[in-house]
């Protein structure tokens, strides 16, 4: 009987390795060498911090303009007139707001009628042919209730102000002609006609043509300027379930004589095509981010690479010792692992730094979809054990004494 034949069982097999003292012996290998993990590291940490700083600065953007229009709403429609079968500019008829009105669902509605022909000067000696951009239009009462203006200074024309030669500026409006603030001596000329500016708007965004108008009474542009009373757009609220409903009957309604001359839009939805420009940037920043990651793990790989090269004394030494391939190989992939996962959580860290940096400075709320932090570190993680992968094998392929003759 051989003295191996002796031994207890148990004693032949090679020890196990429990996972602590993998994270143990991995974290080892990089302590020695430092500098090199750091700069490892930083290369996914770059790609990962991009990656996440691009979602959450398009995230919190997203927010801020869902936020603007949650406040504004997104239930406004306006009417308006379309194109004739000939090719001309058709017109809506004088009934358009009645009939409209008569829409079960619609819980809101104004309209203004675009004065054609009408200048808009700051003083009556501008050349004739220099309007600054700027639009009279008729305006109900209720216009800013439905569109969502707000006032920056004065007030907003009444029933008694809106028979007299009164104007409310837009905010570009107000601006070309150089009046920042509405007082009883600004006076602008208006079609050969003095009106006094009694009221100024903040932007409006859901409807931006009221930002370069001069607007004026109903009442007024009727007898004053001799307005026809057609409305050139009618704004239109319902509830949100009731908007899809309501922009259906919308042409038919205003004009049942010809609904197809009738344009029915939402200003909501230049803002999602808006939204949508931004999300294919966002691709492409997600796509250089994407760049910055694989460069990352070919560091990475080319980090365990040189390790093994470098450290094939120990790994004979372990060999020797009794260290399977299996335990060597995990190791040197336990390795690699961590150091993709510094760069990750590091990476997560500062993407997220920036995205609440960059959204307290634009007052954006600032917003990371978890699934962008928790998506870049399982990302790192995947690249890290590719990375690792193939330098662990080789290490454990390493005979005790071809790694030791080195």
């Amino acid at each position: 009987m051989t003295a191996d034949a002796l031994l207890p069982a148990d004693r032949l097999r090679p020890a196990r390795m429990r996972p602590a003292d993998a994270v143990r012996v991995g974290a080892l290998g990089l302590r020695t060498r430092p500098m090199r993990a750091f700069l490892s590291a930083l290369g996914i940490a770059i790609g990962i911090a991009a990656m996440v700083a691009v979602v959450g600065v398009s995230s919190s953007s997203r927010a801020d303009l869902d936020r603007t229009l949650a406040a504004l709403g997104t239930n406004l429609l306006t009417v308006g007139p379309g194109d004739t079968l000939t090719g001309g500019t058709a017109q809506l008829p004088p009934t358009a707001e009645q009939m409209i009105s008569r829409i079960r669902p619609v819980t809101a509605m104004s309209a203004i009628g675009k004065l054609a022909d009408t200048d808009v000067f700051r003083t009556d000696r501008i050349p004739g042919t220099d309007n600054g951009g700027i639009t009279a239009y008729a305006a109900r009462t209720d216009l800013p209730a439905t569109t969502g203006a707000k006032l920056r200074s004065g007030t907003w024309l009444n029933a008694a102000t809106g028979k007299y030669p009164t104007t409310v500026l837009g905010a570009e409006a107000a601006e070309r002609l150089g009046t920042g603030h509405a007082r009883p001596d600004t006076r602008v000329l208006i079609g050969g006609r003095w009106f006094t500016v009694i009221g100024i708007l903040e932007p409006v965004s859901l409807a931006p043509e009221l930002n370069s108008a001069a607007l004026i009474g109903w009442p007024a542009a009727e007898t004053v300027l001799g307005f026809d009373g057609r409305p050139t757009t009618v704004y239109v609220r319902s509830a949100d379930a009731d908007v899809s409903s309501v922009r259906s009957v919308l042409g038919a309604t205003a004009n049942p004589q010809a609904p197809g001359e009738v344009k029915v839009s939402r200003p909501s939805d230049a803002l999602a095509a808006k939204q949508a420009a931004s999300e294919a940037f966002t691709g492409l920043l997600l796509g250089l981010g994407a760049v910055a990651l694989l460069v990352g793990g070919v560091g990475v790989a080319n980090t365990m690479v040189i390790s093994v090269l470098e450290r094939r004394a120990e790994i004979g030494l372990r060999r020797s010792l009794g260290a399977t391939r299996g335990q060597i190989r995990t190791q040197f992939l336990t390795e690699s692992l961590l150091l993709s996962a510094l760069g990750g959580v590091g990476g997560a860290l500062l993407g997220t730094t920036v995205t609440v940096g960059y959204a307290a400075y634009q007052d954006w709320p600032a917003v990371i979809p978890p699934w962008a932090v928790l998506g870049g570190i399982a990302a790192t993680l995947a690249i890290g054990a590719l990375a690792g992968l193939y330098p662990a094998v080789r290490a454990s392929r390493l005979s005790p004494t071809e790694a030791l003759a080195v």
